[in-house]
């Protein structure tokens, strides 16, 4: 099997995990949104970890986790932490259809974050796919009669998120790990808070039930799997292949909401879908068409 071949399959593996992972929470809809959460970041630290050690790669860790760069990293966590919350709490509270409509969303949102921060420049069907999905957006905010809150949550901590990344020099494995090192003692102190009756009325539901308890625990690999497919995938795949693949992940959670959870899909989300698709379609032809143009001018005359 050829590289690419083992790429795309990697890419599939990946986006498939991230598209079914509603399915997964779904278990957790008893526990506590902020628990799950604390679970999720403790445990994939703990297999980061495992892995870097595996791989003899502590000295990258250390060296991302200086000063000047921890602080980088640290912005960074708090963003990928909004989603994750978000994400869960959308999962836990019947949203998961909008869930979908954030992730549709966040690569135009990261077409306006770099024009306002790198000063990247947009063709037309560019320009016209955001104008487009800020109309759909709002179209649906009227419709609902409320502000859109989770898809433009997931869409801006998302978009962030990659806009932060951007400047931490060290690869996607390395920087994870540090990010969910730093929020760590956090997590394993609200789960320590939980399970010594400091926290909540309730108590922690860590060891109550195998079944949260195993899915808890199996958390960190919703985190570390997909990381390593898509890092295995990046490296093997054309950068515009990517890109692509990677609307998979909302069009699988779309029909998990749908056809799994039944919710409803309401006069707004039939008109708002569609008009995403398009932009979407639109922000793709434009960043072909960039692509092409500059491999032209990067060309031996």
């Amino acid at each position: 099997m050829s590289d690419s071949a083992k790429g795309f399959l990697a890419m599939v593996a990946c986006c498939t995990i991230w598209g079914l992972s509603g399915l997964f929470f779904k278990v957790l809809e008893d526990v506590p949104v902020l628990e799950v959460l604390a679970h999720r970041t403790f445990w994939s630290a703990v297999v980061f970890l495992i892995v870097l050690r595996i791989q003899r790669r502590m000295q990258a860790l250390r060296v991302a986790l200086r000063p000047k760069s921890a602080l980088i990293i640290a912005c960074a966590a708090l963003f990928i932490t909004g989603n994750w919350f978000t994400y869960v709490w959308a999962i836990h509270n019947h949203h998961a259809l909008e869930a979908s409509l954030g992730y549709y969303i966040f690569p135009l949102f990261s077409v306006v974050l770099g024009v306002v921060f790198l000063g990247e420049k947009l063709g037309w069907p560019q320009r016209l796919a955001v104008l487009l999905a800020a109309l759909a957006v709002l179209y649906l905010g009227i419709g609902l009669g409320r502000a859109p809150f989770v898809p433009l949550t997931l869409g801006v901590t998302f978009g962030m998120y990659g806009l932060i990344k951007k400047g931490i020099k060290a690869d996607p494995l390395v920087s994870v790990t540090a990010e969910v090192l730093l929020l760590a003692p956090l997590s394993l102190g609200y789960m320590l808070a939980l399970e010594l009756g400091w926290a909540g009325t309730g108590g922690g539901h860590f060891g109550r039930d195998p079944t949260e308890t195993l899915f808890l625990v199996l958390s960190a690999g919703l985190t570390a799997v997909p990381l390593m497919l898509f890092s295995y995938a990046a490296q093997r795949l054309k950068l515009s292949t990517v890109g692509l693949m990677q609307y998979m992940n909302p069009t699988l959670q779309l029909m998990v909401a749908l056809f799994i959870f039944a919710e409803p899909l309401t006069p707004w989300h039939k008109v708002t879908l569609p008009v995403i698709w398009i932009a979407l379609a639109l922000y793709s032809y434009g960043s072909f068409g960039q692509a092409r143009l500059a491999r032209a001018a990067a060309a031996p005359k």
